[in-house]
């Protein structure tokens, strides 16, 4: 058989690349897509989706044990095998139903990982291809630990098909995906203990608002040692061990289950770059403006996997799709990123969100800003439901009155964070805001008291 030509091959089959294939197939362009995994991407197979459908029952457990003695009686009974199967009607059909839209719209698919032999030609299933374009849009990976024992724990995609919860686990790293998944063990019963190497949870976020957080998951029973690098994990006959060295001082915990949430890093080892003529670093693919590799003009990244200037986030996977999309096709819109204010939220109980500048970036771009920062319990909304954290800190310049920042503690951070997103998109001053009549009583409306 001869070499099979493309206009476009993607590589991933989450967000970003299925956005990228599918307008390009559309064009009239033949494109191909692969992926080594179930197609269908991080995000809905094994991330935020089914991650948030666990969340959701975990949201009673915490709102039935706050409202103990205030109308609740006695606490639901839950049934992790039970979440569990509900959580598969989410992710279970998830990588036929992408495969067969893919095979609607004609889009070649290879279940591989492609390696690059020059940089326009692709190894993919033992055949040989060439595209005219190619993207790579392979998403993050957890990062494996280089130390003795690696292999021992669990990562987050195992921890979402656990079939039941030990009695204990130990968390290595107090990331978002750490605390998100600790949060969800802790209300099931299980004994938590996070290990991290900083001296805080949460090290991207505010201080003041983590501090808050990390209270909250104290209180929960969550055990924290921080200032610990980990350097061995054992097994033992019923339990695994943990040795970490804490400032010089040799230290070990034990617990049923391990798991590895010490980050996530580019998925490009398997790709072969440098044979395509590919520049990377830690943070992934290197791309200019147009998410175009420099050093390789045939080649786009974009999602995760790009090392641009956005967050590993799922809404910007899909506006940096866009972007490549429209750069292949030559579009009549943007074809360079302008990144908007982008929020992040770690989907604990409380939820902690957050968006624009901190302190420390505010003071760094020489702003003249004011900040208001309170934990207001006392607030309706929060007193309504028995909660003991609802903080909020934000940051606005004083000579526009525009939002600079604004992070976020409580029940529903992760809603009421998108009001300040449409504020700063909309360039809305803080006059303006606290003129605008929102519904009362409602988590939205406190915004007006925050700036």
């Amino acid at each position: 058989m001869g070499i099979e030509q493309f206009d476009v091959f993607v590589i991933g089959t989450g967000t970003a690349g299925k956005s990228v294939a599918r307008e390009c197939v559309k064009e009239g362009l033949r494109v191909a897509i692969a992926d080594k995994r179930e197609f269908g991407g991080t995000c809905a197979n094994r991330g935020c989706d089914p991650k948030k459908v666990l969340l959701g029952l975990t949201e009673i457990i915490h709102r039935a044990e706050k409202m103990k003695g205030k109308g609740v009686t006695k606490m639901p009974e839950v049934s992790w095998s039970d979440l569990m199967e509900f959580k598969n009607t989410f992710t279970g059909a998830v990588p036929a139903a992408t495969e067969n839209d893919l095979e609607a719209l004609g889009i070649k698919m290879y279940h591989q990982s492609p390696k690059f032999l020059d940089e326009n030609t692709l190894s993919v299933e033992g055949k040989t291809v060439k595209a005219k374009k190619i993207v790579i849009a392979t998403g993050n990976k957890a990062l494996e630990l280089p130390i003795p024992g690696r292999d021992l724990p669990i990562i987050s995609d195992d921890f979402l098909e656990l079939e039941e919860l030990p009695d204990s686990m130990i968390f290595i790293g107090a990331g978002y995906i750490g605390m998100e998944f600790a949060h969800i063990a802790a209300r099931f019963g299980v004994d938590v203990t996070m290990i991290d190497a900083e001296s805080r949870p949460l090290n991207n976020f505010d201080e003041d608002m983590v501090e808050y957080l990390q209270k909250a998951s104290e209180d929960l029973g969550i055990k924290f040692i921080f200032n610990a690098q980990v350097k061995e994990i054992e097994k033992l006959q019923t339990n695994y061990r943990v040795k970490a060295d804490r400032q010089g001082k040799e230290i070990s915990v034990k617990a049923k289950l391990v798991v590895n949430a010490a980050g996530r890093v580019p998925s490009i080892d398997e790709l072969d770059l440098e044979k395509g003529n590919v520049d990377f670093s830690k943070k992934g693919v290197i791309v200019n403006e147009h998410l175009q590799s420099p050093s390789n003009k045939n080649v786009y990244a974009c999602g995760d996997v790009s090392a641009s200037e956005g967050l590993p986030l799922t809404p910007l996977s899909s506006q940096e799709a866009r972007i490549v999309a429209a750069n292949i096709l030559n579009k009549n819109r943007d074809k360079t990123v302008d990144f908007p204010p982008q929020p992040s939220v770690v989907f604990t109980l409380p939820n902690l969100a957050s968006v624009g500048l901190n302190e420390r970036q505010a003071r760094e771009k020489a702003y003249d800003f004011v900040v208001e920062m309170k934990n207001a319990p006392e607030w309706f909304n929060a007193k309504r439901i028995n909660d003991d954290y609802y903080a909020y800190k934000t940051l606005v310049d004083k000579k526009t009155g525009l939002i600079l920042g604004a992070h976020l503690v409580s029940a529903e951070a992760s809603e009421m964070i998108n009001m300040f997103v449409m504020a700063m998109c909309g360039k809305l001053d803080c006059e303006t805001l606290k003129r605008m009549i929102f519904t009362y009583p409602s988590w939205a409306g406190d915004i007006k008291f925050m700036v």
